[in-house]
């Protein structure tokens, strides 16, 4: 009788879960990438949209006890995006994987973690949504704000841009030392003065912000209380008379420090609508500076992006990194310049999967 050939297993007691990169269909470029640097391919899979739009997942090999990383940024298509991450780690977590992780590069609606006027805190939905789907663990990059950690009931790796955003200023940027690193506003003050420390430059800050349409709307929380004339049959209908709140009207742009004769740096954490961007970058220009970069760790670049882009002349160049998908246009512009970061990302997750130290990758990185 002809005996039945048995796999090989892993060795007893190797905690290790073999690993299995999955990729969406968001950024199948860095998803590439990531997985050659690991040395693993990447995970058979089909993800797609039927004809009536709905987001179909498919995994071609089995999963089962298996240790799961699913690579999806966020781009144009943003909301579809989300629905095949969820979709993605709600198919694995039904296929028993051992632990799911999500590689986010940029992760979605990060700006909107904060209350504004009447609107709700939309990056604290997602989070719940990613961890009752079923993710163990998220490494993502330059979080708009630090506080949404909080957000999410899973463990939590923020990697840093710094170090690549650095390395290209210091071989790409010739005198750099002349250079002036410029916070796009006081709140940016603190990742702009450690960039500063670390290039051995100074810094400055551009306090004041031209107004936009939607800051201009009314939505009724600056209108005055009812006027104690009118009858109620209420008794407390009119609450305390209370000092009048005064209403808050932002200055004309100024610029504290000095970019006269300097390469200015402006820093930010995404760089979306291209245009305030040219604003500031004529205003620092009108105050003496020679050459004028932008630079972010996410290039969204919404919108009329190329228009503004080689329309101005003051912005001589911007500088993201590769963690949103660029359309061909905006890859083919000399005036902007994509820094690879899939390394870092490739690097968290072998640590990761080998159960090493993540704290070297955040050992001399620029604070938030």
């Amino acid at each position: 009788m002809q005996s039945k050939t048995i796999p090989k297993s892993r060795p007893m007691g190797d905690p290790r879960a073999p690993l299995v990169i999955l990729s969406g269909q968001s950024h199948p470029k860095i998803a590439d990438a990531i997985s050659k640097h690991v040395g693993v391919r990447l995970g058979s899979c089909t993800v797609y949209n039927n004809t009536s739009q709905e987001t179909v997942v498919q995994l071609q090999e089995s999963i089962r006890g298996k240790e799961v990383y699913i690579i999806q940024s966020g781009s144009k298509k943003v909301n579809n995006d989300v629905f095949e991450l969820l979709t993605l780690v709600y198919a694995c977590k039904t296929s028993s994987a051992r632990k799911i992780v999500a590689v986010l590069p940029y992760l979605p609606y990060s700006q909107q973690c904060r209350m504004r006027r009447r609107a709700c805190i939309t990056s604290k939905l997602l989070a719940k949504m990613m961890c009752n789907s079923g993710i163990n663990h998220l490494i993502t990059m330059d979080l708009h704000q630090r506080e949404i950690h909080g957000f999410f009931d899973c463990s939590v790796d923020n990697l840093r841009a710094s170090p690549f955003l650095l390395q290209y200023i210091i071989d790409n940027i010739p005198d750099y030392r002349n250079a002036v690193i410029v916070a796009r506003s006081p709140s940016s003050t603190r990742r702009v003065s450690s960039y500063a420390e670390r290039l051995r430059v100074n810094f400055a800050v551009i306090h004041g912000e031209v107004k936009m349409e939607e800051e201009q709307e009314i939505d009724g929380r600056t209108s005055p209380p009812p006027s104690a004339t009118l009858q109620s049959p209420f008794a407390c209908s009119y609450p305390t008379p209370i000092p009048s709140i005064q209403q808050k009207i932002k200055p004309s742009l100024s610029l504290v420090g000095s970019v006269k004769n300097k390469i200015a740096i402006i820093l930010d954490d995404i760089i979306d609508d291209v245009e305030p961007w040219s604003m500031l970058a004529t205003f620092l220009k009108g105050n003496g500076a020679v050459k004028v970069y932008g630079m972010a760790a996410h290039g969204i670049l919404s919108g009329n992006a190329l228009h503004h882009i080689n329309k101005t002349h003051a912005l001589d160049k911007i500088i993201v990194t590769n963690t949103v998908p660029l359309s061909a246009p905006l890859t083919e512009c000399n005036k902007i310049a994509v820094v690879d970061v899939s390394e870092l990302f490739a690097e968290a997750i072998r640590r990761i999967h080998n159960g090493e130290s993540m704290s070297q990758l955040f050992t001399n990185v620029t604070e938030d």
